[in-house]
């Protein structure tokens, strides 16, 4: 058995210092204060840090398969357990796309293989694929990924028979519908009329404006309408407008992602980032990344994920025509929101409740995101010290770039622990370890529900 020894532990709303024993790939017991005496098989001793669940990740692109040249799931996943995160669900926009039955078997056998944390895989909706959902486990699937606007991929659904079908299954299913929106005609109406004032490729800067306030908005606003109509959970990815957060904090089965570049990037960045922070939806400005602060704390988002998405850079040179969108930060969303804890935006607790509890809650998911006796220790240590820096070789994501290279964070991961394996340890990785897939339960089962749900859990040992 592991003790993790002295610590403030940060769960379920509460933090206290105490001891964490895990046995095995479980957690054994949590005690305020500290454990009994024993002959334990290690001690981390986790005195002036904080331990917390692994985060959970719910909107990643590990790129495998068919893009290995930006990324693979092996790469990712190891930069993912550099960062704290021990699970993800990875997006269906890969080659070929996650949209029958046979390519997501194979992408859970890469799971299998490669995954150095636990991981899922997210089935594409496409225009006439609604009849395969119901071959899906469902079990093993975290929901229904649905393009409402063109990205990276080539995965539009746009007509409006196939989205009320996509919908209306989903809820037969219970499975969630996680939508990027943005609409297309908007989109390429600004873009027409962005080339004629500035040419062929527009500068970087203008990128919020070609993938408009307007844009997400109309989409967000159709998707609501989709899913009251049908009662299907709605999870809305990547919410960049202060404006789109009206649908959200009215219906429990709506509910907003906010992604860690949105919350650390305004339009002003783009002078001195360039394209590295160029994504789809658009970085906007600073008054809608300071409403998505606030929706924080408010209620208005649920989940904070990433949206990891690595490019080569020489894929990232030129401007809102010629330069990919998307950028990697699974290693560093952790001490990026932890930034936002020292600002005062949010509360260490409501960071645990937004990267870790709540995607828990929202998915359904077996036995992770919480600190309790009997769930899977994935655990991670962290600790506020000496300001250090982001070099190419801090760097493990494939691409080996990231848009806060050159930043300083004070906050650090000490140790990250993925079904009780000591998978990252100050510097020192194990390419051993391998993570297990996740599992989902059915939110219809009224037990399993009111237990995921439930606050201030008590199984804690004072």
């Amino acid at each position: 058995m592991k003790l993790i020894k002295n610590g403030t532990i940060i769960n379920e709303g509460r933090s206290f210092v105490g001891d964490l024993l895990l046995d095995g790939e479980f957690i054994k017991e949590i005690y305020e204060g500290e454990a009994p005496r024993g002959n334990y098989d290690e001690v981390i001793d986790a005195s002036g840090c904080f331990v917390l669940p692994g985060v959970i990740d719910d909107h990643v692109h590990f790129r495998e398969p068919g893009l290995t040249q930006k990324a693979d799931i092996e790469s990712e996943s190891r930069a993912a357990a550099f960062g704290g995160v021990t699970s993800f669900f990875d997006m269906p926009n890969t080659i070929p796309q996650t949209t029958t039955l046979e390519a997501w078997q194979a992408k859970r056998q890469l799971g299998v293989e490669k995954s150095h944390v636990n991981y899922s895989f997210f089935f594409g909706a496409t225009n006439d694929n609604v009849n395969d959902f119901e071959q899906l486990d469902t079990h093993r699937v975290p929901g229904i990924k649905l393009f409402m606007g063109s990205s990276t991929g080539n995965m539009l659904v746009d007509k409006y028979e196939a989205l009320q079908a996509i919908f209306k299954k989903a809820k037969e299913l219970d499975l969630p519908v996680m939508t990027h929106c943005e609409d297309t005609e908007i989109i390429n109406r600004n873009m027409q009329l962005a080339k004629q004032k500035w040419g062929e490729d527009p500068a970087v800067e203008h990128h919020p404006e070609i993938r408009s306030e307007e844009a997400c908005y109309e989409s967000s606003r159709l998707a609501v309408l989709l899913a009251k109509e049908s009662g299907a959970h709605l999870h809305i990815a990547h919410v960049t407008t202060a404006k789109e957060l009206e649908f959200f904090g009215k219906d429990e089965n709506i509910t907003g992602e906010a992604v860690v570049a949105h919350l650390m990037f305004s339009d002003k960045d783009y002078a001195v980032k360039g394209a590295r922070i160029k994504c789809n939806p658009a970085v906007k400005t600073a008054a809608d990344r300071d409403a998505l602060r606030k929706a924080l704390s408010n209620g208005k988002i649920t989940v904070v994920g990433t949206d990891h998405a690595p490019h080569q850079l020489k894929d990232k040179q030129g401007g809102c025509a010629k330069a990919a969108s998307g950028m990697p930060m699974v290693q560093f969303s952790l001490v990026s929101m932890l930034k936002l804890v020292d600002e005062k935006v949010i509360s260490i607790e409501r960071l645990v409740e937004l990267m870790c509890h709540n995607p828990a809650r929202l998915f359904h998911i077996s036995q992770r995101g919480f600190l309790r006796p009997g769930y899977k220790a994935d655990v991670v240590v962290v600790r506020k010290g000496e300001p250090w820096k982001v070099t190419a070789e801090v760097i493990q994501s494939k691409c080996k770039w990231s848009p806060v290279a050159g930043d300083e964070f004070a906050w650090k991961v000490e140790q990250t622990f993925c079904n009780g394996s000591l998978i990252y340890n100050k510097g020192v990785f194990d390419a051993a370890c391998r993570g297990e897939e996740l599992e989902f339960l059915s939110s219809a089962t009224g037990v399993q529900k009111q237990f995921l749900k439930k606050e201030n859990f008590t199984g804690i040992v004072k």
